[in-house]
């Protein structure tokens, strides 16, 4: 598995093939550090070489002066200067990759959705499975218990009962990671797509709070290292919670 994740720490960045800055705009992007829909955000915009400013909302605050940037109060929210102002990873991502389309590089097509229609199709499917069912059935009831409702009420512990009902349903989504893995080189197919980067900024945070047992889903796994290897994961391996720390496992690429 070493050598896997090594051979991918070889393959360029869809900004390694770009002749200039997609885009010369700027760009800040309102997120927070453990929020897997910022984070796939975050992967996506790094493949390409835009680094956001990074302004940090906490979800749970529910502010006002954020819901006037959004007023469902989800993240992320993406502003492009002389631009439009995006809110959630759906709209950010497929913003971005129409611009990419308008500005193809000099060596073959970057993209975050590539292949025919129906390739397009599977991975949108792939980032509604993870983007959503994942993150309703478990990153959303995990970051609740061990992050939000901590930050709210000092004195919370986990409701085991709940904690047990988000380990079951991981269960069945690595199972499915490991499926996809086996079959394909990516989760989608044979080009990673916005699926991987959704599929990873809501492991990436499992993997912080310390949910996932990899040994038991060796292809996930494998695939997950890949994805965690690429130049663009570093910032969110850097990400810390006050107060609680990844295991020691987290940065390690050879997990």
């Amino acid at each position: 598995m070493v050598a896997y994740a090594r051979q991918d720490l070889a393959e360029p960045r869809l900004s390694d093939i770009w002749p200039q800055p997609l885009m010369p705009w700027t760009y800040k992007l309102t997120h927070y550090r453990l929020c897997p829909h910022s984070r796939s955000v975050r992967l996506a915009l790094g493949e390409i070489g835009i680094e956001p400013e990074l302004a940090e909302e906490r979800p749970w605050e529910w502010r006002p002066g954020f819901l006037a940037l959004n007023p469902a109060g989800d993240l992320p929210v993406l502003e492009v200067a002389r631009g439009p102002m995006l809110c959630g990873a759906y709209a950010i991502s497929e913003f971005i990759d129409e611009e990419l389309h308008r500005h193809p590089p000099e060596r073959g097509l970057a993209s975050f959705f590539p292949g025919s229609s129906e390739d397009r199709a599977e991975i949108r499917r792939l980032v509604d499975w993870f983007g959503r069912k994942l993150d309703r059935e478990v990153t959303k009831e995990a970051l609740h218990e061990k992050i939000y409702a901590l930050a709210q009420f000092p004195t919370h512990t986990p409701d085991p009962t709940a904690m047990r009902a988000v380990q079951a349903n991981l269960r069945y989504h690595l199972s499915y990671l490991c499926y996809l893995a086996d079959h394909r080189r990516w989760l989608a197919g044979d080009e990673p797509s916005f699926a991987d980067f959704t599929a990873a900024a809501h492991l990436s945070v499992l993997d912080y709070l310390g949910e996932v047992a990899w040994d038991d889903y060796p292809a996930a796994r494998c695939w997950y290292a890949r994805v965690k290897s690429r130049p663009a994961f570093r910032p969110l391996l850097a990400d810390r919670i006050p107060g609680m720390p990844p295991p020691l496992h987290y940065t390690n690429l050879d997990f």
